[in-house]
């Protein structure tokens, strides 16, 4: 990528994480923590690597992105909006009766490919996608985007074998590893350790990305789509919470509330963000 794609991947991160903000409002539970550290990569998967067009969203030959971690939908709704799927109005009535978008996926919201949010299916989905695209001779590529909690969900496991066994390679999934969940850091709550030895000896090309450095997560995609004959699988380093000073790195904000004040603080911070990208550019 040239540096003008750069600049325009992280700005537009910057806006998923203000359409996010805009989102959860003030006074209202929002998962921030798991939305925010997605940021970069859902400005590289949607407006970089991916095929779609919101003129057809359901094209036969468009790839196709599956959120296992279905409690961070409100970063996809930042940019399935950005990018036309539905009108920008529908960012201030989600998870209202009268809003198209609720609180986790679902398949009456254009662009999303699967009804998730019970970790450790959205593998499961992926796989039986990326083999049906593959019996249809479609070259859509399938991504599922899953978290660190989830891994200790017994399914994803089974989807992971069946994956390398059937050597599905039009497959690449992620893990947002920002060591936190609901509750508290993952290795206090369940610890998962030696992640690239496990996906590795489930037969799977793992590969790793500084997940707030839009340069190496394509970097990464890239490589992950030209394996062969096995699926592959990123990792990606990032921070809960990531771009608000007080919400990072903590669980509060997993599915937290904004006061007025910390509502005005996090805006102002992420337009701060917005502005220093831009003087350096």
């Amino acid at each position: 990528m040239d540096d003008q794609k750069i600049r325009h991947l992280q700005a537009t991160a910057q806006q998923l994480r203000r359409n996010v903000l805009e989102m959860i409002g003030i006074g209202k539970a929002g998962h921030w923590g798991g939305s925010s550290s997605l940021a970069e990569t859902m400005a590289v998967l949607y407006f970089h690597a991916m095929r779609v067009d919101a003129r057809e969203p359901c094209n036969p030959a468009r790839d196709r992105l599956v959120l296992s971690k279905g409690h961070a939908v409100l970063i996809q709704y930042a940019a399935l909006c950005e990018l036309g799927y539905f009108p920008r109005e529908e960012l201030k009535r989600v998870k209202s009766l009268d809003g198209l978008l609720q609180g986790h996926p679902d398949l009456t919201i254009p662009g999303i490919e699967a009804v998730t949010g019970s970790l450790g299916q959205g593998l499961s989905i992926g796989v039986g996608m990326a083999l049906a695209l593959r019996l249809e001779k479609r070259p859509a590529h399938v991504f599922v985007i899953m978290g660190d909690g989830e891994q200790s969900e017994g399914q994803l496991w089974e989807a992971a074998m069946a994956a390398s066994n059937f050597e599905v390679d039009n497959l690449t999934a992620f893990i947002d590893l920002n060591r936190i969940q609901a509750t508290g850091h993952t290795d206090e709550v369940f610890r998962i350790p030696d992640l690239v030895q496990k996906w590795n000896s489930f037969g799977w090309e793992v590969l790793n990305a500084r997940g707030h450095d839009v340069t190496s997560i394509a970097e990464n995609i890239d490589k992950a789509r030209s394996i062969k004959g096995k699926p592959a699988l990123i990792i990606l380093e990032t921070i809960k919470g990531k771009g608000v000073s007080f919400a990072e790195n903590t669980a509060t904000y997993h599915n937290g509330v904004f006061d007025d004040a910390r509502f005005a603080q996090a805006m102002h911070e992420i337009a701060l963000a917005t502005d220093m990208r831009e003087e350096v550019a």
